[in-house]
This record gives structure tokens, C-alpha cells and sequence, in this order.
């Protein structure tokens, strides 16, 4: 038994558990200062538009070397395995200041886009050289966004995958998610614009991108990008009719929600720290099953008010159809998505969005429920009750509750991302896809499971 000394330390380092910061990471801290230093500085001065090339260079080095060089160095000495130490103990993880700090800053950068963009004028000129190499013009508030959330998606990603590098499957699952923001969602649409084509984004889908099956749009896609056009609705109508019901049934809506998805991603990689802060009440389990369902309604008969509109052309609805649709593209494209979706990250978790207001989310989840072959087996004999599963399941469900009774896990919100097995000490959880014969589990266990809590939404 270790003598008092050594066991209050014991027990003062589990209280507080202390991250000493090596040298390396305190440069690597100091560099990402000096990065966000010159953000502030190209929003109050001209430098921006005066030194765009040089300025872009020093926040490049700031923004993004500074957070590689403390990834680098905070992984490379520990083994592979998840390691989530003081988690519950951190002012940014755990709905401290910091974390509190970080949700006041995101939530006021997704305000200053929407409603304030030309305060952001002077970091939108620095830019300027990306998007002219990239677009043949001059950045853009939207550009300037779509910069920063591919670097989000692409340094965060990288911290996920040497933190998951023990887990193939998480590996390969955020370089997917990489690949498709670098390449679908950023380098191909502003390509397009370069050689005089409307801006799309083939990873997106209707109701997800709402606009893209109103007949305003189409006409203006089809108009605009001649041949091209034409193939890109064409793509839109083929992914959300077809693609996405054949690839849900066979992969589950992990396929999107986990693989391809930039919303997802984001979540995957820059939200990954703050996975643990989502709900697992039945409240909050209440709550998401209403506005969830309730915005992909709206969705719908946005469009379908839009589609009666055009082809009366106004004689029944008249202009409360665009008002529908202004109010949509307000409340959910921006308030919601944006503003609340990602900057309530440290705060509510990292799938806010996803799960109480995405549409496309709604809809994969009836498909994963009722018609997929995905589901999360258990193994209950072996469960420990750690509940490791349930702390870091982003989507708010209590896997531990499946787990204990032995159920397979066949829940609309899972966007099987697979932490819940990958946190799992005992290997108990597994993602699969099989014959839908037996993908409930044992009936008779479940029978039992269901007669001993009742009252458990899970």
C-alpha cells in the first residue's frame, strides 16, 4: 500500500489531472498567436489589400503550421489508443471559459459573415491570391469562408487521424471526409467559376442543399452552364432519388453523414474535441425527434409551394412561396446551419446541426431505421458498464443501454462514426453491415430488454 504522500498525490493528480506543455508545443502555441494576431491585424488595416501575397504567407505559417507543430508533438510520444485524459477537467472541453470563449468567438465570425461581411473586407483581401489562382477573381465573404473551413477540416483532420491512428476504419474514414471538402466542396466549385461555370457542389444534395431542386435554381444551373448545366441537375436529381436510398440500404447514412458530408466532416475533425458535450437526455431525445423532422417538413413544402408557383406561374400562391423560402434560407441556412450548428460546438457538442435541424440527416435516418442493412452489434457479456460508449457518442445516444441487454443498435440518429467501438475497452461494440434476417439481435432478448424498460426512449 503506498504510504499518505504518494497517495494524496494520487489522488490530486485524478482530481487534476496536469498537461505539461513540452517546448515544442509551446512554439507551436506561440506561432498559432502570432497567426491569430495577423487576422486581427488584416481586419483593422490595408494590409491585406497592400501585401496579399506576404500576408497570406505569415497567417498560412500562424493559422496552420502553429496548430501542426503542437498536434505533432502532443501525439507523437504517446501510444496509439484513444487517450481522453482530463477531458472532463478542461476549461475548453468541458464548458469551461475557454470553452465558453471559443463558443462567443465562432458564434460572433458566423454573425459578421452573414449580416456584417464588410468588417471582414481587410482578411478577405488577403485571399485575393488563392482565389484568383484558383477562380480567375477576387475573393469574396463567401470564398474567404470556404478557405477557412477547408483549413479547419483539413489541420483538425490530421489531429484525428494520429489520435484514431490505432483504428483503421477511423483513418480511412477521415481522410475520406478530407478529401471530399478539399476536393468536392472547395477546388472543384471555384474550378468551375473559372472556366465560366455556375458554382456546384457535387457533394451536397437535396433537402441538405435546399436550393438545388427549386425550379429558380435549375433554371439558372441549366442556363448558365450550357451541357454542364444539365449534367449538374441531372447529378443532384440521380443522388437524392437513387444514389442515396441504394447507398443507405447497403452502408447505412454513415456513408454520407461520416464519409462524405462537409457538415459532417467539420463535426468529425474540428468538433471532434467536443463530441462529449451532447445530450443524452430523453428530453434532448424528444427535442431532436421534433425539430429534426419539423425542418425537413418545411423543407418540403418550400419546394413543393416553389415547383406549384412556377408552373401557375404565381396564380395561386403568389409571392408567399419566395417568402417561404426566404424565411427557410434565414432561420435554417444561416441561423441554424451556421450560426448555432457550428458555433454552439463547445458548448452543446459537435453535432448540433446534424442532429436537431439537418433535413438530409432526417431523411438517411428513415431510410437506416426502417430499409438498411447497417447496424451496431453488441456483445452484452462482455460489457463493463464503463460507459465510455455513451460519453462520447456525438449523436446523444445511450449505446451503453444497448450494450448492458446484448441489442443490437439500429437508431435513426447514428451516423455511425464508430467511436463508440473504437472507446470501447472490451471490444463489445461492432459495426456491420449485414443481412437485414437477425439485424435487431436476438428477438426473445430484446422481448425481455423491452418488458424491463419500458419507459427507455433508447
Amino acid at each position: 500500500m503506498p504510504d499518505i504522500p504518494t497517495y494524496n498525490a494520487q489522488i490530486a493528480l485524478a482530481e487534476n489531472p496536469a498537461h505539461d506543455t513540452s517546448s515544442v508545443q509551446m512554439v507551436g502555441l506561440i506561432v498559432f498567436a502570432l497567426g491569430l494576431l495577423g487576422v486581427v491585424v488584416a481586419l483593422f488595416s490595408d494590409l491585406g489589400a497592400q501585401q496579399p501575397i506576404l500576408m497570406l504567407v505569415l497567417l498560412a505559417v500562424g493559422v496552420v503550421g502553429g496548430p501542426l507543430l503542437y498536434i505533432w508533438d502532443s501525439y507523437r510520444s504517446t501510444g496509439a489508443g484513444i487517450h481522453n485524459n482530463g477531458v472532463m477537467f478542461s476549461s475548453n472541453q468541458a464548458r469551461g471559459l475557454i470553452g465558453w470563449v471559443a463558443g462567443i468567438v465562432l458564434t460572433g465570425g458566423y454573425i459578421l459573415l452573414y449580416w456584417f461581411p464588410t468588417t471582414l473586407e481587410g482578411l478577405v483581401r488577403v485571399v485575393d491570391p488563392l482565389a484568383y489562382t484558383l477562380r480567375g477573381t477576387a475573393a469574396d465573404r463567401w470564398f474567404l469562408y470556404g478557405t477557412i473551413y477547408t483549413i479547419a477540416v483539413l489541420v483538425m483532420g490530421v489531429r484525428a487521424i494520429v489520435k484514431y491512428r490505432h483504428s483503421r476504419y477511423q483513418i480511412i474514414r477521415t481522410c475520406s471526409v478530407m478529401f471530399f471538402q478539399l476536393g468536392f466542396a472547395f477546388l472543384i466549385p471555384q474550378l468551375l467559376l473559372l472556366f465560366n461555370q455556375p458554382e456546384f457542389y457535387f457533394s451536397y444534395f437535396w433537402p441538405l442543399k435546399y436550393d438545388y431542386l427549386w425550379p429558380g435554381n435549375i433554371s439558372y444551373i441549366i442556363e448558365s452552364g450550357a451541357g454542364l448545366g444539365v449534367f449538374m441537375v441531372f447529378w443532384g436529381a440521380m443522388m437524392t432519388s437513387i444514389a442515396t436510398p441504394i447507398l443507405t440500404y447497403f452502408f447505412g447514412k454513415r456513408w454520407y453523414c461520416s464519409w462524405v458530408c462537409g457538415c459532417g466532416g467539420l463535426a468529425e475533425t474540428a468538433g471532434d474535441p467536443y463530441r462529449h458535450l451532447s445530450d443524452k437526455s430523453l428530453g434532448s431525445w424528444k427535442i431532436e425527434r421534433w425539430l429534426v423532422h419539423s425542418v425537413l417538413l418545411f423543407v418540403i413544402v418550400t419546394t413543393a409551394l416553389l415547383w406549384i408557383n412556377s408552373a401557375t406561374e404565381g396564380g395561386v400562391f403568389g409571392g408567399s412561396s419566395q417568402m417561404f423560402s426566404q424565411w427557410y434560407g434565414f432561420g435554417i441556412g444561416l441561423v441554424f446551419s451556421g450560426v448555432v450548428g457550428v458555433g454552439f460546438y463547445p458548448v452543446m457538442g459537435s453535432r448540433v446541426w446534424c442532429r436537431f435541424g439537418c433535413p438530409m440527416a432526417a431523411v438517411l435516418g428513415f431510410q437506416q431505421r426502417f430499409f438498411s442493412r447497417f447496424r451496431i452489434t453488441t456483445n452484452g457479456g462482455q460489457c463493463i458498464s464503463c460507459g465510455n460508449c455513451s460519453t462520447y457518442c456525438e449523436m446523444g445516444i445511450d449505446v451503453r443501454w444497448y450494450a448492458q441487454r446484448g441489442q443490437n443498435i439500429i437508431r435513426s440518429s447514428c451516423v455511425g462514426c464508430g467511436i463508440c467501438s473504437a472507446v470501447c475497452p472490451r471490444g463489445v461494440l461492432n459495426l456491420e453491415n449485414g443481412p437485414r434476417e437477425g439485424r435487431f439481435g436476438t428477438p426473445h432478448l430484446n422481448l425481455i430488454a423491452d418488458l424491463e424498460v419500458l419507459e427507455d426512449p433508447a
